[in-house]
């Protein structure tokens, strides 16, 4: 049984919110950061049984400088060979903005899709 915040509230349970107003969703046994990226995994699912693309992979994460890790979202693998790495933001930070120029300098080859949802 899942509580609304007010049933919660209600019952003297606090419940903690995300400072961005993100919600933590699960789907498949997968608990997701955000609404949006759970529904962005559902719409992959989706998409694989079409055949749009061949495959993803969640969180794939790239070495940047001193040791700094960036993890994106997902991975996305097309029929013709080429995979786009997918971010999803409600909102774009200044932390993220300084990953994605770390990227462009290590890995220039790939770019990093920000979807928002």
């Amino acid at each position: 049984m899942k509580l609304t915040e007010k049933e919660a509230a209600a019952l003297g349970i606090k419940t903690k919110r995300n400072k961005y107003n993100a919600q933590k969703t699960k789907i498949d046994g997968i608990t997701f950061d955000s609404r949006a990226e759970a529904d962005y995994y559902a719409e992959l699912k989706l998409r694989l049984r079409a055949g749009e693309i061949t495959g993803y992979c969640r969180q794939p994460q790239f070495i940047l400088d001193a040791g700094t890790v960036y993890r994106a979202d997902f991975i996305v693998f097309y029929p013709d060979g080429h995979a786009e790495v997918i971010d999803v933001k409600g909102v774009e930070t200044d932390v993220f903005r300084l990953k994605m120029a770390m990227m462009k300098t290590h890995y220039s080859q790939i770019e990093v899709k920000k979807v928002k949802r």
